[in-house]
């Protein structure tokens, strides 16, 4: 179990990585400077991820707690491990160094550093920095925070307009069918990132639909802080989404709650 004083290292990591990242997004010369590249996947890969990447890679090694410390790395930017080697990994870090390029480039603010400890397929900790508007989630020991104050799940049962999060920049029609199944009215609220669990885990929204692409480390982080604040993630089959269970990286669908 990460300790408090461990979360608080973890944040320091995802602020320096933030900081890393805003001296590219604050350039005068920002757009000569993000260099955009396609991934495997076709999204894109900026300096920024880069950079984000190499600070935290170097920075967990250098954790307190040596254990920690010693954890095998999955990071985006570095995902071409063998899967008969990740077979082996009970506890490990999973990290996207830039979650939301696209909103990076559309320079809206809506990126994120995420960094999640996984045991036994499930987020255990993570930390979740937004470093355009630096706003901090971070969850460990069964306690979720924003910028230190602890945060809790939305608990009314019976809403009279359910607030959905939706993706800023992958609609999908799945998405619209799944709301037009809701026995509700529902309110959209639009937003980039992982920051769309996070808006979940802090009350602001009832529900988050994803149903469309996404990849581990797309999510860990926030699934960990969702977790902590008594929210659910669960696949469209009712089974908590795990993670390092098969060979591919991809997600299935899931929903928050």
């Amino acid at each position: 179990m990460l300790s408090h004083d461990s979360l608080k290292e973890l944040e320091a990591i995802a602020r320096k990585a933030g900081d890393a990242i805003m001296k590219i997004y604050d350039a005068p010369d920002f757009e000569a400077r993000i260099a955009v590249q396609a991934k495997g996947d076709d999204s894109p890969l900026t300096q920024a991820d880069l950079a984000a990447h190499e600070v935290i890679k170097a920075e967990l090694t250098k954790l307190s707690d040596k254990v920690l410390a010693d954890l095998p790395q999955l990071s985006e930017e570095s995902a071409n491990i063998d899967w008969q080697e990740r077979q082996q990994w009970d506890t490990y870090w999973l990290i996207d160094p830039l979650d939301g390029t696209k909103e990076f480039i559309k320079r809206n603010g809506e990126f994120t550093v995420n960094i999640a400890l996984i045991e036994k397929g499930q987020p255990a900790a993570g930390v979740v920095y937004a470093p355009a508007t630096q706003t901090m989630y971070s969850a460990a020991a069964g306690k979720a925070y924003k910028n230190g104050d602890v945060i809790k799940a939305r608990q009314d049962a019976d809403p009279a307009t359910l607030k959905v999060v939706g993706s800023r920049s992958h609609a999908s029609p799945d998405m619209q069918a799944y709301l037009d199944q809701l026995d509700k009215p529902y309110e959209m609220v639009p937003m980039g990132s992982s920051l769309k669990l996070c808006l979940v885990a802090e009350g602001e929204a009832h529900l988050y639909p994803r149903l469309g692409p996404t990849s581990e480390w797309d999510t860990a982080a926030a699934h960990a802080v969702a977790l902590a604040a008594g929210a659910e993630v669960l696949t469209l089959n009712g089974e908590p989404l795990q993670y390092n269970q098969k060979e591919s990286l991809l997600n299935p669908y899931f929903i928050v709650k």
